[in-house]
């Protein structure tokens, strides 16, 4: 994407997150944070050689610039570099965009080749469209929240999935935008809400509740539609195996169980009946992964063709063994961090990956370039 001039009105995690991908990609990312305090991220923890560890993820490449985007200044500022900007994203509250003569249909107008995207929590109309929205209760709110966790109670993710589904649609409508783009010479607009984004993830639970006409269970680490999937105890911890088809039901009764009886047993003669008599089939497969360590366990399902896992905390993915090839160095204005390669591998290319910024450090660089007659 070199070339592509990015001009970013963001904050928290959504759309830094669309726009550090385009900034893997050779975009130029200019991201506008507010005069004095900057992107509120900056301030969520010190736990990354004293700097964040949501910002120094979601903005290495880009270049920062502190604006007051209400003041006159700021104002000019942003239409020099909304004139020669190809996308526009943002973040602000509901609303606040067009107030500030910076709605789609007002800069599409001015400039017709501009790409302009905005992300909110639940959209730009309908009866939620000014309530603020975080992460954790647009996972509420999505249903997420009764299908995660244990029988005994909800839980959300780990991670802030709401923003990070909303972030990608963005990167995708973005892209789409350009592709379109190259194709009709003209720019357009699109909205992305946290709450459609991860609705969409969550349309297989609403088939199987709307249609099947039951809740899924919470099943903590189990799969609620499928068994055996999740963790089992064996000799002295755990292993997570999963299945996917009849097949391989046979091949984990005949090779790893040594229990070939299973595949006829009308208790598990199909997932749904699998599924239904899960606790039974749970103890029969522990008995057995009882007499194994964790390591004999998967060397055996490995053998066999079946998936298997180990649970891993955060600091044991940082070493696994797939992917030492994949860290990189980063720059941050307190010293490089490692930093992992975006999952989208291309041959013969790597990813741009520069720089996670300071606040306002690439301020009067940009100002001079995009306002060369501007006095400070």
């Amino acid at each position: 994407m070199d070339g592509i001039l990015v001009v970013a009105l963001e904050q928290a995690v959504a759309v830094p997150f669309a726009t550090r991908q385009l900034a893997d990609l050779g975009a130029r990312v200019i991201k506008i944070e507010r005069a004095g305090a900057g992107d509120f991220a900056r301030g969520y923890d010190k736990s990354v050689l004293g700097q964040a560890s949501y910002f120094v993820w979601l903005n290495r490449g880009k270049e920062s610039v502190e604006l007051d985007i209400k003041s006159a200044d700021g104002q000019a500022a942003m239409a020099a570099l909304l004139a020669r900007a190809d996308v526009f994203v943002q973040n602000l509250a509901p609303g606040a965009a067009s107030r500030l003569g910076l709605g789609a249909d007002e800069l599409l107008a001015r400039h017709p080749r501009l790409v302009c995207g905005s992300v909110s929590g639940y959209g730009p109309d309908g009866p939620y469209a000014g309530k603020k929205a975080y992460d954790l209760l647009v996972q509420c709110e999505a249903g997420l929240l009764s299908v995660t966790g244990t029988p005994e109670a909800p839980c959300k993710a780990g991670i802030s999935v709401a923003d990070i589904a909303a972030g990608m649609y963005a990167y995708s409508g973005v892209l789409t935008a350009l592709y379109e783009r190259e194709r009709t010479g003209r720019g357009s607009s699109f909205e992305v809400s946290l709450l459609g984004a991860l609705g969409e993830w969550m349309s297989q639970p609403y088939y199987y509740t709307v249609y099947g006409g039951t809740e899924p269970r919470r099943t903590g680490a189990r799969h609620a539609s499928i068994s055996p999937y999740g963790p089992y105890r064996a000799g002295g911890g755990e292993v997570f195996l999963g299945l996917q088809n009849e097949r391989e039901w046979a091949v984990l009764c005949q090779r790893v169980l040594g229990r070939p009886d299973l595949v006829a047993d009308e208790r598990f003669a199909t997932n749904p009946d699998r599924v239904r008599h899960d606790g039974e089939l749970t103890a029969i497969i522990e008995e057995v992964l009882g007499s194994m360590t964790p390591d004999e366990v998967v060397a055996r399902l490995d053998a066999a063709g079946i998936a298997s896992a180990r649970l891993r905390t955060p600091a044991q993915f940082a070493a696994h063994p797939q992917l030492a090839r994949r860290w990189r160095e980063a720059d941050t204005p307190a010293g490089p961090v490692r930093a992992l390669l975006p999952p989208v591998t291309v041959p013969g290319r790597e990813a741009a990956m520069g720089a996670v910024p300071a606040l306002g450090e690439h301020t009067e660089a940009v100002l001079a370039e995009f306002l060369p007659g501007r006095t400070r």
